[in-house]
């Protein structure tokens, strides 16, 4: 059986031809077998890709070659396993290959600065020690980078979790007022696999946060480095079939079923159609079709 292989990545370099790069990295995926989903714009590229471990290496590779994305890190992670009654599972079904005007959509294109070093105006980047380090000189507050249910699963111990469903509503949810008691302290973002915080680091620099730090390379990197030894509680959401990932067999388990409140980490998608909902839903009651509040009948 091949081996699956997810690969997690992006960069902040200008691209003088967005849509030329998008053919290049369509054709390369579709040659190698790869599913998954790229976001190209003038400011980078932003992706997610899996296959058959051989092909993944390959696609690294090629997509090194290209100077402007030379110095792009990859965070691998294992795909998910087909059971016996679906052998031919796949983390992503499809590939899906686009240019946008931004490669994380947080509404805001005007205020993101880009040059050849990557993102202009940032937040201070952590390694996963030199977060531990931080902690022990002076107090933070971590600051949740990510959709609100991704937080349901797993978290950083005491960190704010802003209350939005979408990238795009943290700029109003920052211009509402209810995170300025935080400007004048150490604030440390943190978001999957650190680009979403990129941005969002730069966007509160923008509106008077003082002392704005970033995650490097995010959850995946901080937990392929500390495991569940660190400070990370949970587990780790992830946008495509696994849902959710853990980073040993010692991951603690704080999310608790919609429906019945049993501690689990399983997500679902709202039963509903037309809706894009995420719900936490115990294996005992996936049997019953789960519907969000916005579509409680189905």
């Amino acid at each position: 059986m091949a081996i699956p292989k997810i690969l997690l990545f992006y960069i902040f370099t200008p691209l003088v031809d967005p849509e030329s790069i998008r053919l290049w990295q369509r054709d390369l995926c579709e040659g190698l077998g790869l599913g998954g989903r790229i976001i190209i714009s003038k400011d980078g590229i932003n992706g997610t890709v899996g296959g058959d471990i051989r092909a993944v290496k390959k696609y690294a590779k090629k997509t090194r070659q290209y100077a402007p994305f030379a110095a792009i890190e990859f965070t691998w992670s294992d795909g998910g396993r087909p059971t016996d009654g679906d052998a031919e599972y796949r983390d992503f079904p499809r590939l899906s290959v686009r240019v946008r005007d931004e490669i994380v959509s947080f509404g805001a294109p005007g205020e993101l600065r880009v040059d050849e070093n990557g993102v202009i105006g940032g937040g201070t980047k952590l390694q996963p020690a030199d977060l531990h380090a931080l902690i022990a000189e002076k107090p933070v507050t971590f600051f949740d980078g990510r959709n609100a249910f991704e937080a349901e699963i797993g978290r950083f111990a005491d960190a704010v979790v802003p209350s939005v469903s979408h990238t795009r509503d943290f700029v109003a949810e920052l211009d509402s007022g209810k995170y300025d008691h935080l400007k004048d302290q150490p604030v440390v973002t943190y978001c999957t696999g650190g680009i979403r915080c990129e941005v969002l680091s730069s966007l509160m620099i923008n509106r008077g946060f003082r002392e704005v730090y970033q995650l490097d390379g995010g959850i995946a990197k901080y937990g392929e480095t500390f495991r569940d030894g660190g400070l990370w509680k949970g587990s780790l959401y992830v946008f495509d079939n696994r849902m959710a990932v853990q980073f040993s067999d010692r991951a603690e388990v704080i999310g608790r079923c919609f429906r019945c409140a049993q501690l689990t980490s399983r997500m679902q998608n709202c039963d509903d159609l037309a809706c894009r909902e995420q719900l936490v839903v115990c294996a005992a009651c996936a049997s019953v079709a789960a519907h969000c509040r916005q579509h409680p009948t189905g």
